[in-house]
């Protein structure tokens, strides 16, 4: 793994950013895998600046979203889908039908799960997936104890996650207690992939990451099985590790 630190947060968006633009004008098919949460934002905000300024095109590009909760519809504020929409999708160019999100609404969710996961394969590897890194090392929304040989699958959210996503809900009570979320391998078949973390409060897991053995109690681990991971974080977030 590669860690490149930086001063800031808004400088750790503007680096992660800078990398996924430079991805796409050498590949403008590229497929992303995307991610929701806090820290991402400001890294579509980035995207979303130079699409306005520099006129980077998403035309061509297919986004694979890492998870959606379980019992939310589309629409709804808390959704996945509202979030990316929110945050990215409806300030750049790409065509909506070539934005992709698991199904939390769905009769037959392990049906949903086996489709998403076939349908992400049937479109070939992720060229880049971007990943936030949770409090207790989940990717995605695959909490500690996850098989790294996990395929898309249903999960039961974590308290310590649903707290840590309670804030984005009027109380701990609406938040959903299952999502979808692409496994462990799912994420671990993408060509590259980048860590964005930030702030004191993830200096604990991403020491735990840097400087801690490969676990499946800490989901996060996996990634150093993985030949290309670069770790943009910030001085907060690196506040354990020196040097990096």
């Amino acid at each position: 793994m590669k860690t490149i630190r930086t001063a800031d947060y808004g400088e750790m968006s503007r680096m992660a950013a800078a990398e996924m633009i430079k991805r796409i004008k050498s590949n403008p098919g590229l497929k992303l895998g995307l991610a929701t949460g806090s820290t991402p934002k400001g890294v579509y905000r980035e995207l979303i600046n130079d699409h306005q300024q520099n006129g980077t095109s998403y035309k061509q590009i297919q986004t694979f979203n890492l998870d959606e909760y379980i019992g939310i519809g589309k629409k709804d504020p808390n959704s996945y889908h509202f979030f990316m929409c929110q945050q990215l999708f409806d300030h750049i160019d790409i065509p909506l039908d070539q934005t992709y999100i698991p199904d939390g609404t769905v009769e037959n969710l392990d049906a949903e799960c086996d489709r998403y996961e076939k349908f992400i394969k049937d479109h070939g590897a992720i060229d880049l997936q971007l990943l936030g890194l949770g409090h207790n090392g989940h990717i995605g929304f695959n909490e500690p104890g996850t098989p790294f040989s996990s395929r898309t699958h249903i999960v039961e959210l974590a308290d310590s996650t649903r707290k840590a996503n309670s804030r984005f809900f009027a109380s701990i009570e609406e938040v959903p207690t299952h999502a979808i979320t692409m496994g462990i391998a799912t994420i671990m078949d993408s060509k590259e992939i980048f860590l964005v973390v930030s702030g004191e409060a993830k200096a604990d897991a991403l020491a735990r990451l840097i400087n801690g053995p490969v676990d499946e109690q800490f989901p996060a681990s996996a990634l150093k099985n993985h030949g290309n991971v670069t770790i943009f974080a910030d001085e907060a977030a690196l506040k354990y590790i020196n040097g990096a």
